[in-house]
């Protein structure tokens, strides 16, 4: 073993699926956030399904319940638009149709509110962009958050003409 590798202790079913049940207990998770885990404790395929299905009957791991959970944190707390939080929830291989319904959970008016603030707090840190390479800087910094672009344009025409 070469230097700063570390030997991956491997479980037992029966230790695995306590582990997972307290992995699960202590936050959301996705299915396949427990299904990685799993596999790094040395579980095969088989095992780690039928612990998977174990957890979602036992109501320790329920991926709308993650998903919702995922939107609200990312949204209210990092103020990410729906594109991001899309994507996030894409790359933990959650279903279009469980992105869908965990999305709806944000109301247009508290996104709306999200992007103006979001705007609000970057003119007021960067200050009044100016020109078109500020303009652009703004847009840019809003569709890096994952706002949609027609809203991004319309909410900084607005804001900006204000400052005019």
């Amino acid at each position: 073993m070469e230097y700063g590798e570390r030997h991956k202790k491997t479980f037992s079913r029966s230790q695995a699926k306590l582990k997972a049940e307290a992995f699960c207990a202590y936050q959301e998770r996705a299915q396949q956030e427990l299904r990685d885990k799993l596999y790094e404790w040395g579980l095969h395929a088989d095992e780690v399904e039928e612990i998977i299905s174990e957890l979602i009957v036992d109501n320790f791991l329920n991926e709308e319940r993650f998903a919702i959970a995922y939107v609200s944190g990312k949204f209210r707390m990092k103020g990410w638009g729906k594109i991001k939080i899309k994507q996030g929830l894409k790359y933990k291989n959650v279903s279009e149709k469980i992105i869908k319904t965990a999305l709806s959970h944000i109301t247009q008016e508290e996104y709306q509110e999200k992007l103006t603030e979001t705007i609000k707090k970057k003119i007021k840190t960067d200050g009044e962009p100016k020109n078109i390479a500020q303009k652009s800087k703004l847009i840019r910094f809003l569709q890096s958050k994952g706002f949609e672009s027609d809203l991004i344009f319309n909410e900084t025409t607005d804001i900006l003409k204000k400052y005019q």
